[in-house]
């Protein structure tokens, strides 16, 4: 038992607890203390509606493999989830509406940041709310672009 004390003392003297929690898993996933690559701001809006600042149609671009932060703030609509979450933020390939591994969020009320990395596969993708948040639920989607990274030859020879 002493030996365990002691070795905890060890690790938070030198400052090892934050390292060890993230590399055991132990922080919330996609969530991060410092947020990773650009930020992105969304709002998940009490009228069942994404949005972004600046924008009329809130649409996401980034390149692929791109690590950014999304930084959502959701507002409370007319229902409320089980668990608490208010809304929902789910990525999915357009052309199959399939989803994309690691991009399943449930909101609760507030601001919480995802640290992520956009998908690999350049295309379009659509985000949607997951969350029965109120009667205009099926309106809460956006579009999502990935483009290709830079220096990647496209099929057509060019390069972005």
């Amino acid at each position: 038992m002493r030996a365990n004390r002691k070795f905890a003392k060890t690790l938070r003297d030198r400052g090892c607890a934050a390292m060890l929690a993230a590399l055991f898993g132990i922080c919330a996933r996609g969530q991060s203390l410092e947020p990773a690559g650009r930020v992105i701001d969304i709002l998940a809006d009490h009228d069942s509606r994404y949005k972004m600042p600046g924008q009329k149609q809130p649409i996401i671009t980034v390149r692929a493999g791109e690590p950014i932060t999304l930084r959502v703030t959701a507002k409370k609509a007319k229902n409320v989830n089980r668990d608490g979450a208010i809304h929902g933020f789910t990525l999915l390939r357009a052309k199959d509406r399939s989803p994309v591994d690691g991009w399943d969020f449930m909101l609760k009320p507030g601001v919480q940041e995802f640290s992520l990395v956009a998908p690999g596969e350049p295309g379009e993708y659509v985000v949607v709310c997951t969350v029965i948040c109120s009667q205009d639920h099926e309106g809460m989607n956006m579009k999502f672009v990935v483009l290709p990274s830079p220096g990647i030859a496209t099929d057509k020879g060019k390069e972005y």
